[in-house]
Order: C-alpha cells, then sequence, then structure tokens
C-alpha cells in the first residue's frame, strides 16, 4: 500500500480544495487501510448465490452489484481450477461499478470503447446472456489481445474485438449502438493507495493533459450511439477537470445528450454541482476512487434503415468439411432440443479458421479485427479441431462427450500444465474429442483413446 508521506505536495493541495475538512482528513487516513480485493462471479455460468455454496474462499458481497464479492488476498483465487474454468473475474470492487450501472438488456448492441484489459467488457457480456452484440474495443493491439483472452476466458459468444481509434470506429458505426461504455484513460487519481506508480505517471501527464482526449473520445461515442441510447462515462479519477466538467463540455456541445441520475448505494457521493452523477472515495466504502455519469440521447428515431443495412452484410453459405458439420451437430442447446450453430448464414471462414459471427454483425473490411464473433475451431486439411473458446462457451451439457473431474482432483491442474492424463478404470470414456471439465464446468478439450486423454488444451493459457 501507499503511503500519505509519498503523495505529492501539489496532489494533497488539489484535494484538499476538493473536499471539505472532515472529508479530507477522513481520505487521508484511508492510505493507513489496508486495500480490499474483489472478484465477480462469471453469471454466464452460474449465479452468484449458486457460487458461494461451491466457492472454496471466503467472501464478501460488494453492495452495489449483485455478482461481486470481496475476498482474502492470501486465498490467491487466481491460483484455483476453478479460475481457469472462467466462474469468475479479479476485479478491484470499485472498477465494478460502470459495467453494473449501465442497464445493458439481451439482444443490446454494445460497445466498451476502452475495454482493455476485459474486466468491464466480461459483465457486459454476461449481461447479455448470448443475445445480441458486443463490440470491445481498445487502440493498443497488445493489450487488446489481453482483453480477448479475457472475454475467451469467459465463455462470450456474440463478441466482436477491434482494435481501432475511436474515429475510425465512428466512421463505420455511426448511431449504431444501444449502450456505450466509456471507461477513459485518466490521471489516476483514484488509484494511488493501491499503485505507486501512478503517482510518478501522475506527476509527468495530469489533468491538464487528459481532459483533452477523454472529451475527444466521449464526443466519438456520442456519433456511435443510436437515438434513445444511453451511455456511461466513468474514470478512476477525482479531478473535476476530467469529471464533471468533461460531463459539463459533452453537454453543452451535443444538445442531443441529457444527464440520467444513477441509483444511491451506501457511501456513494453525489457528482459535485452535477447530483446525477456518483462518486466513491475510498474513506467512504470499501473500494477505490471513481466517478461515473450516465447519459442518454434524446430525439427517438426509427431504426429500420440501420438494421437493414446491417441485413446486407449478412454473409453466402460456406462449404465446410464433413468433419467439421458432424461435430458441430453434436452439440446441442441445454434441452438437447437444438443445435447451437445451426445457422448457416452466421458461419464464417477465414484463413482456414471457422467463426459463428453474432447476429447482423456489421463487418467492415477496414476495421482492424481481432475476433468476429466465436472462434468455433481450425480446419487443418479436412480436418477439424474445436478451439479453447468454444470449450469456454459450451456448458457441459451442451455436448455428448465430456469427463469431469473434481476441483480438488490432482489431475486438473496436470491437465491445466499440457500433461497427458491415464484415466481409471471405473471412468467411462468415449473415443474422439472430449470436453474437460472441473466440478462439471469445462476446461478445455482432449482427444480420448483407449483411456487416454491426449491433451488440446491451449498452451498459451497453461498452468504455470
Amino acid at each position: 500500500m501507499v503511503k500519505y508521506t509519498e503523495l505529492p505536495s501539489l496532489y494533497l493541495e488539489k484535494m484538499r480544495e476538493l473536499l471539505d475538512h472532515s472529508n479530507y482528513e477522513e481520505y487521508i487516513s484511508s492510505f493507513d487501510m489496508p486495500k480490499v480485493q474483489g472478484l465477480r462471479v462469471n453469471n454466464l455460468k452460474l449465479s452468484g448465490r449458486e457460487f458461494e455454496q461451491l466457492s472454496p474462499f471466503s467472501l464478501e458481497p460488494v453492495p452495489w452489484t449483485e455478482n461481486g464479492y470481496y475476498y482474502r488476498e492470501e486465498e490467491k483465487p487466481a491460483r484455483d481450477p476453478y479460475y481457469y474454468a472462467g466462474l469468475y473475474y479479479l476485479q478491484e470492487p470499485s472498477a465494478m461499478t460502470p459495467a453494473a450501472l449501465l442497464p445493458v438488456q439481451p439482444g443490446d448492441r454494445v460497445l466498451d470503447l476502452c475495454a482493455a484489459p476485459g474486466g468491464k467488457s466480461t459483465e457486459l457480456a454476461a449481461k447479455l446472456k448470448g443475445e445480441g452484440l458486443l463490440f470491445s474495443n481498445d487502440i493498443s493491439n497488445s493489450r487488446a489481445k489481453a482483453l480477448l483472452k479475457n472475454l475467451e476466458l469467459f465463455g462470450a459468444g456474440p463478441i466482436c474485438v477491434t482494435s481501432e481509434s475511436p474515429e475510425k470506429l465512428a466512421e463505420y458505426l455511426p448511431e449504431f449502438f444501444d449502450k456505450i461504455l466509456v471507461d477513459a484513460p485518466c490521471s489516476g487519481e483514484g488509484m494511488f493507495r493501491k499503485d505507486s506508480g501512478l503517482i510518478k505517471d501522475w506527476l509527468e501527464h495530469g489533468p491538464d493533459y487528459y481532459a483533452p482526449i477523454q472529451k475527444s473520445i466521449v464526443s466519438q461515442a456520442v456519433k456511435m450511439l443510436r437515438p434513445g441510447g444511453l451511455l456511461l462515462y466513468s474514470t478512476c479519477t477525482f479531478a473535476k477537470q476530467e469529471d464533471e466538467k468533461v460531463i459539463q463540455w459533452i453537454l453543452e456541445n451535443n444538445p442531443s445528450m441529457e444527464l440520467i441520475k444513477l441509483p444511491d448505494f451506501h457511501g456513494f457521493a453525489r457528482g459535485f454541482e452535477m447530483e446525477e452523477c456518483i462518486r466513491l472515495f475510498p474513506h467512504k466504502i470499501k473500494g477505490e476512487g471513481h466517478f461515473l455519469g450516465l447519459m442518454r440521447k434524446k430525439d427517438l428515431e426509427n431504426r429500420e434503415k440501420i438494421q437493414g443495412n446491417i441485413q446486407e452484410n449478412r454473409r453466402k453459405q460456406i462449404k465446410m468439411p464433413e468433419e467439421a458439420v458432424e461435430f458441430l451437430r453434436e452439440i446441442k442447446s441445454s434441452d438437447g432440443k437444438e443445435r447451437l450453430f445451426s445457422d448457416q448464414s452466421r458461419l464464417y471462414i477465414k484463413e482456414d479458421s471457422l467463426y459463428f459471427l453474432p447476429k447482423d454483425f456489421p463487418y467492415h473490411a477496414r476495421l482492424r479485427y481481432l475476433r468476429t464473433g466465436l472462434l468455433l475451431g481450425q480446419i487443418k486439411k479436412n480436418r477439424f479441431e474445436p478451439s479453447q473458446a468454444l470449450a469456454m462457451f459450451l456448458k457441459k451439457c451442451n455436448y455428448p462427450r465430456t469427463i469431469s473431474f473434481s476441483r480438488e482432483d490432482e489431475r486438473v491442474i496436470r491437465y491445466l500444465k499440457g500433461e497427458t492424463i491415464i484415466l481409471k478404470d471405473t471412468e467411462k470414456l468415449a473415443e474422439g474429442w472430449c470436453l474437460v471439465c472441473a466440478g462439471g464446468f469445462p476446461l478445455g478439450w482432449a482427444k480420448g483413446n483407449k483411456g487416454v486423454l491426449k491433451n488440446k488444451y491451449y498452451p498459451g493459457w497453461r498452468w504455470q
């Protein structure tokens, strides 16, 4: 933890101006308090209550989100098979608020404009429940790759991961999204308690540097928001210049935008001279600093023209190897009545990779995509190898050939390390592709043959 004495005097002067005397003293005292750890349950796989029943950790609910929990740092949930099964995402509790408070519904088109490393996008994907479309973007290609991994580990399906500037996205996707989240790059004052490196960055690039960047990003987001849509702006800093004043600038320069009041939770503070917004301070809640403002674009209009243009981008039927056809035919809905990937118009092959596109996917060749929809697998000389992303997307009930070990079974760790697994005489196994699970939750693929599981777990994800 950062000590109060490490804070720059200029920063302390600004906080003294921002807060009244009692709040300032309480804020300073928060640097003597331990930081808290948080995890957010993946509602694509199970509910918070279900996770409480099987969790090996000591959990305490985070008040402002139904699936968020505090845990003890010494319990190390990142070193647990359930982490590799995508049952939860490790996230600072205050950082859970933006995705929790953006009212996403299944079927929405959602944009996470500054999405890496993926904490907010994974929750937005869970809220969509497999319906609609999630665009997750980060201008940094390396950060976008980490974002993609986290989304695939979470089992997200109807996604599109891009690495583009907001200006370029706005050029190709005007008034397209129902909901947009802009968790903007900022000076990071709200995270000083937990990361001393941010203090050095603040001295080099403070609010004066970030405010113009934030205004530019949000102005592009406004262009991509459909009439009637919602835009949530958030930062992890305290400076009015990056918070309320950015909201004010957007409202003044975009008459179609109006501010919506966010809900109250115990310990939340209202915005300065802008009560619709909320602020989180570490001396008021169990978490770090954050700011949030929710806006709506007025003047509802007919969307038929936009949807019609998207329909024109739907792709023609493709010819797949018979092995891929047979494999996908076996994947069924939870009740076993429907095939999950029966819609041929959504299947797409590029460079020997087979994808299942989201409905009404707006393909634009000039955008830099890291992922378009769900990667189903690779086609190699008329053979088909299912992907790690597909394994994480599926539930055990979706596929007929599975093997499930208990979380405590030492073979789970061995599988995650990439080792070959020998089954016991009492364990039944069908030949061919097998979905390996821990506690009934998929981890990845293996090839079964005479009681032996040839490991196909993705090498880049292996337990180290």
